[in-house]
């Protein structure tokens, strides 16, 4: 008896020491949820950090501090001083900017045009037809990463995976019975966390590399990396998100979140002939938009091909800039108007135009909420504070004069770090490249190296950083589902996918580094084995 006793009570402990260790992050991550939404609404907490860097910028700007590096992205070595906004000329600022950085502001068009299309798409029925075929045929154990792998492969599209699977990623769970606001986490995950995880090249790839090649040169270095050099590595990086963001939306968020007891009902009849014949339609009118837009697009000599500056050659560039949101909404209407047609929802002018105007209606908060964040993001960078933080890091790390993995390994952590006080990755890597390429070059790393190693520190905390242009709306899209969500219950969902994306691609990068990978095609880890393949 005392033996069974005895195992009892062990038995009861280790019940006991699991629970506990569930709760003690659960309670972190609620207490994370509390202390953030305790705060003012999100819009006012942007107002607030605009008061903050104007304040800081008076005290940067009082003390003199300034940097000078070599400007990668622009060619040449400039000197940034801190610049008050406390003062007259930066109070004049304040007001003379004020309208230019709401509209001026990056995902403000953006999102608005391609929520015309959305919601055509969704007003119509077609979202709902769509994600009832969807998840009859998708195994529910597989809806988690369907949604995380779905927005890693996004990126290929630039920003469309903001616009168009964080949406859908609380629909779909919301749809299969699930907590919407875990799905536009694993969505968000995916999409942002992610950013430099894909399968195919995106539109990234030859951006960073450029600025790579463009710091090689300004170091005195002959070496041209191609825009596939970080490939191979960025490729297995795709299961690796697909897998963790899994993993952190089973166990972690969604355990978190509880059940869900929100306004949202899903539609659970079966679709109906009527509309069965919609998704039909609304099929044939998608192909024949792809093969309009191919034709448009991928000959030599298409119309929406464009010489780009100092290049004999035409390209996409351009358009993928500028032109994909249009074409999106296209994607989206075009689709939604057929169905609409089909079933009846949409049955002249008057029931399309009623369609774009509710979607218009309910991008309402995000137009208060984006005011207030452009500000907080404009005098960020008017100011140059994120522009000496990041120098002044990149001094420090050299100046500790670590080498190989350990310093591979720092230089990950400093990028998450200067990740969170500024948003653009080109921006960032324009200043840190001319820096560290010819430094770890100099050390024996190789340049296609180091631009991963820039690549996994940044990503990894672009979903949880205020300073990310589509963190705002995000906050929005949660609200439509808990209108008591803010900036706290974000933080919190999103704060383990960045931990464990860290951890994970850290540990990842130190597995490729000791079995000694090319990180991409004819981009090996070393110099000396990059340098021997030029005379090869």
């Amino acid at each position: 008896m005392r033996i069974l006793f005895s195992l009892k009570e062990e038995f009861m402990k280790e019940q006991n020491k699991k629970v506990k260790d569930q709760n003690d992050v659960g309670g972190f991550l609620k207490a994370v949820e509390r202390i953030g939404n305790g705060l003012p609404h999100p819009a006012m907490i942007f107002a607030i950090l605009s008061a903050i860097v104007i304040i800081i910028s008076y005290f940067a700007a009082k003390a003199g501090l300034s940097v000078t590096y070599f400007d990668a992205k622009a060619g040449e070595e400039v000197t940034k001083e801190a610049v008050s906004l406390l003062n007259w000329e930066g109070l004049a600022y304040i007001f003379n900017s004020a309208t230019e950085n709401f509209t001026s502001f990056a995902p403000l068009g953006t999102v608005l045009v391609a929520m015309l299309g959305v919601g055509v798409a969704e007003n119509s029925g077609l979202f709902n037809a769509t994600l009832k075929r969807l998840l009859s045929n998708v195994n529910p154990t597989l809806l988690s990463a369907t949604v995380v792998f779905a927005g890693v492969m996004s990126n290929i599209a630039s920003d469309a995976g903001y616009l168009v699977v964080v949406p859908l990623g609380a629909l779909i769970f919301a749809n299969a019975g699930r907590h919407p606001l875990a799905g536009i986490a694993a969505a968000f995950a995916g999409v942002s966390g992610g950013f430099s995880a894909n399968l195919l090249l995106g539109t990234t790839d030859p951006l960073l590399t450029n600025i790579t090649n463009e710091a090689l040169k300004a170091g005195g270095i002959d070496m041209t990396l191609a825009a596939t050099c970080n490939w191979y590595f960025l490729f297995v990086s795709t299961f690796l998100i697909t897998i963790i963001g899994t993993f952190v939306t089973n166990r972690i968020v969604e355990k978190n979140l509880g059940e869900y007891h929100g306004s949202y009902k899903a539609d659970e009849s079966p679709l109906t002939d009527v509309e069965k014949k919609g998704l039909r339609n609304a099929l044939i009118a998608v192909i024949i938009f792809v093969v309009v837009m191919a034709f448009l697009m991928f000959p030599a000599n298409a119309p929406f091909r464009a010489l780009e500056d100092g290049k004999d050659i035409k390209t996409l560039k351009f358009f993928l800039g500028h032109g994909l949101i249009p074409a999106m909404l296209l994607l989206f209407m075009i689709p939604g108007i057929a169905y609409g047609k089909t079933v009846g929802t949409i049955k002249n002018s008057h029931d399309l135009v009623d369609a774009m105007t509710k979607a218009m209606k309910g991008m309402g908060g995000y137009l208060v909420l984006a005011f207030f964040a452009a500000q907080f993001v404009k005098y960020f960078n008017q100011t140059n504070l994120g522009l000496i933080l990041a120098k002044n890091g990149a001094d420090f790390l050299e100046s500790i004069g670590l080498k190989g993995l350990p310093l591979l390994i720092m230089f990950i952590l400093l990028s998450a770090f200067l990740n969170l006080f500024m948003g653009s990755a080109s921006a960032k890597w324009a200043i840190m490249a001319p820096i560290f390429v010819p430094m770890m070059y100099n050390l024996g790393l190789s340049p296609a190296l180091t631009q991963v190693a820039y690549r996994i520190g940044d990503s990894s905390t672009n979903i949880i950083t205020p300073l990310m242009s589509y963190f705002a709306m995000i906050v929005v899209f949660m609200q439509k589902y808990d209108e008591d969500s803010g900036l706290g219950t974000l933080t919190s969902m999103m704060l383990p996918y960045s931990m464990f994306f860290l951890v994970g691609w850290t540990v990842l990068m130190i597995v490729w580094y000791l079995i000694g990978i090319p990180v991409g095609p004819e981009a090996p880890l070393h110099v000396q084995d990059m340098v021997s393949m030029l005379f090869i």
